[in-house]
């Protein structure tokens, strides 16, 4: 499932006892574990509207591998973190329909929508989130939605659901340079009790795809080699367990 995660505190209401609740969020996705780089501007509003904010809504796009998801997992994460009631949806090839996904979600404290553009012209999905983001109003609800694209370029069709996305700020994520995606590897590297040298992080950008979502996945993939081969993440290391791919 796509779902991801979503979890509300304490006893469930009855009609809450039946939401579907798949998977955990990745522990590294926190707020202290994403490296802002050009966007610590983006970084420090989502703090502080994770904990409180006049904004209804705020839109987050950048392209692929640019932490969308890692600030959406995270903002659901702070607000789990403090007894809020929050869920995080996925809606990225999402196989079930709306009304299974969204249903008694209303009074729910924040949203987090990830790649809100893959749903957007589908009028089932459409109508429910309009509906939902209305009743949530009625309690003050937060909503985060992520696209691939700026607003403008996201074709939602239902005008009333378009205008209230709209009503809060937009960030755009920049994209970082090398030093950046370096000091953001290291930083993901030592959530995960690891260490990894200057010099092995270069190798790392030189011979492999440098977009995020790549080298996090390469480095999932060396820190269970490390603790395996009870190895340090040395140049050696490296090309022993992953083939350099340019």
């Amino acid at each position: 499932m796509a779902l991801g995660y979503a979890r509300l505190p304490g006893k469930p209401r009855a009609d809450m006892s039946q939401l579907p609740l798949p998977v955990a969020l990745p522990d590294q996705a926190r707020m202290e574990s994403f490296y802002p780089g050009p966007n610590r501007v983006v970084l420090d509003y989502m703090r502080r509207f994770s904990a409180q904010s006049d904004d209804p809504v705020v839109w987050l796009w950048g392209p692929p591998g640019s932490g969308k998801s890692h600030l959406c997992q995270a903002l659901c994460r702070a607000g789990i973190d403090r007894g809020a009631q929050c869920a995080y949806f996925a809606l990225a090839g999402q196989p079930l329909p709306p009304a299974q996904i969204v249903s008694g979600w209303d009074r729910a404290e924040l949203l987090c929508f990830d790649d809100i553009d893959r749903i957007a012209g589908n009028a089932e999905w459409e109508a429910a989130l309009f509906t939902l983001f209305n009743q949530g109003r009625e309690h003050g609800a937060r909503w985060l939605v992520t696209s691939s694209a700026p607003p403008a370029a996201v074709a939602i069709q239902l005008h009333d659901l378009r205008s209230r996305l709209n009503w809060g700020p937009v960030f755009e994520l920049g994209s970082m340079e090398d030093d950046d995606r370096l000091r953001a590897l290291q930083l993901r590297a030592s959530f995960r009790g690891l260490e990894l040298p200057e010099e092995t992080g270069r190798y790392l950008l030189a011979r492999y795809p440098r977009d995020s979502h790549s080298l996090f996945r390469l480095l999932d993939q060396l820190d269970r080699a490390s603790l395996s081969a009870q190895r340090r993440l040395t140049i050696p290391f490296v090309k022993s367990v992953v083939p350099a791919s340019r």
